[in-house]
């Protein structure tokens, strides 16, 4: 039986079934109790970012963001209801952008009210790494724009909810993955939903999401 692929969570529980990616938030005593064998993903989250402390924060992330199970290089990003002023995220978000460059290694991206900003950051730096938008929560017009920018989307919970966002899964044609980032519900209920959005079993959606994964160079 294949595994479901959380590609965004919070949780620390790994489920026998769940190929789940820990996100979490560099701190200086993130460097002392790193998971060394689960997959996750380890970046500077815009709401808690400083730009006097990148320096140190990017030496801290250098090192760690080498170790093999770190597959993904976030949650970071830009938001602008929350966190330093967008220039000093930018700067902030810009410099994580380059170690995934050099690494290789994607990035999961938080973004609130700066599409915008990220494109022109995306366009301006070129880079070839995968970036992954977590918590899509958008009409299609906007997903579509993304798309054509060249990033990926992750949708959650928010397929259950919004009419909306289960449209615009809908219509897109373009590869796609599956979280449960901070919410309650297990991944399970999002696959199973979505399943039904593209009118696929659960097991040929497992298989499309991996094969999404595996197109990032990640299997």
């Amino acid at each position: 039986m294949s595994l479901f692929l959380d590609l965004h969570t919070h949780k620390t529980k790994q489920e026998r079934d769940v190929f789940a990616i820990q996100s979490i938030s560099l701190t200086e005593s993130t460097f002392l109790a790193m998971p060394k064998t689960k997959p996750i993903a380890i970046g500077i989250h815009p709401w808690y970012a400083k730009l006097e402390e990148l320096t140190k924060n990017m030496k801290y992330l250098r090192v760690l963001a080498r170790q093999e199970n770190v597959k993904m290089i976030g949650e970071c990003g830009l938001d602008s209801l929350r966190g330093e002023p967008i220039e000093n995220q930018l700067q902030i978000l810009e410099a994580q952008l380059v170690l995934a460059e050099e690494l290789q290694k994607p990035l999961i991206l938080h973004c609130v009210k700066t599409f915008d900003e990220l494109i022109a950051l995306k366009k301006r730096l070129q880079p070839t790494v995968p970036m992954v938008i977590h918590g899509f929560n958008k009409k299609q017009e906007m997903a579509q724009q993304l798309v054509n920018q060249g990033f990926y989307l992750s949708f959650g919970d928010a397929v259950l909810k919004s009419e909306e966002v289960a449209l615009t899964l809908e219509k897109l044609d373009h590869p796609f993955f599956l979280e449960t980032d901070d919410a309650t519900i297990n991944i399970k209920e999002v696959y199973a939903k979505v399943a039904t959005i593209k009118k696929i079993t659960v097991d040929e959606l497992k298989d499309v999401i991996f094969a999404n994964w595996k197109k990032m160079g990640l299997l």
